[in-house]
């Protein structure tokens, strides 16, 4: 299996958290591609991938739509889809984005897929740090608190999300890392395609730029670890966190595109 095969099976993994964590939503499988439902009315919660490589051979990029625009018109009219680039043929590659345009979707992010064999040693001394699994109400709630500021999203959205017991017991492992006894930061693993996924990696605002967030992640990252046996690690990088991930030991391996509905 290519890396960027690998990266996008973690993330399909990932994914499906938005079908379950609710207790509202759904997993569809679909021809050439999978939907997560989130029961939200929240775009970038109800999420399509494509299942595969989509060549002129087989099942088309438009074919894969249809299926997909036509499961969530009977769902909400608010859904995103996160495209590999590298499962795309060169010919569909190029006309990709016009065709996503005419199924009503436009590109709101790149972000690249990065690939480590193993975490590199820290560059620099790291704050102490008491980093514990999501495990009761008051990490699930600061944990959603976090997300909430962290990315922007509505409270009661997040809470919808991170403050429901099912979204903690399946294959989405959160963590929260408390300095002198306040949660400054937290972490999500999934193992999913051989591989550990490292998601939802933030700092709170006003604790950020101390090495926190890297702490958090190695914690994490070594119980996660322990617990599979899985070494090898995938995530997908936003802009802040890049040069970060660059320095514990991820390459980039593949890019995605984000697509959501206008």
């Amino acid at each position: 299996m290519n890396d960027f095969q690998i990266i996008d099976e973690n993330l399909r993994s990932a994914m499906r958290f938005f079908g379950y964590a609710t207790g509202t939503g759904e997993i569809a499988s679909l021809p050439g591609g999978i939907a997560m439902y989130s029961g939200l009315d929240y775009g970038v919660f109800n999420i399509a991938m494509m299942d595969g490589r989509v060549t002129h051979a087989g099942l088309t990029l438009e074919q894969r739509l249809v299926e997909i625009s036509h499961y969530f018109k009977h769902k909400t009219p608010r859904w995103s889809l996160w495209v590999c680039e590298d499962l795309l043929d060169q010919g569909t590659r190029r006309r990709a984005r016009q065709t996503l345009a005419d199924f009503g979707l436009r590109a709101i992010s790149h972000p690249p897929g990065m690939i480590a064999a193993e975490l590199t040693p820290p560059t620099g001394s790291l704050p102490p740090l008491n980093v514990q699994a999501v495990s009761d109400e008051a990490s699930q709630k600061t944990f959603t608190e976090i997300t909430s500021i962290c990315f922007e999203i509505p409270f009661g959205i997040a809470q919808a999300v991170y403050g429901q017991e099912n979204a903690w017991r399946g294959d989405y492992h959160g963590f929260v890392g408390l300095a002198e006894g306040r949660v400054v930061s937290i972490c999500a693993i999934v193992a999913g395609g051989d591989a550990l996924g490292v998601y939802s990696l933030a700092t709170h605002p006003m604790h950020r730029r101390l090495g926190y967030g890297e702490a958090t992640m190695r914690a994490a990252v070594a119980e996660m670890q322990r617990r599979t046996g899985i070494k090898r690690l995938v995530l997908q990088s936003t802009e802040a966190g890049y040069s970060l991930y660059r320095r514990m030991g991820f390459r980039d391996a593949t890019r995605f595109t984000v697509y959501l509905t206008k």
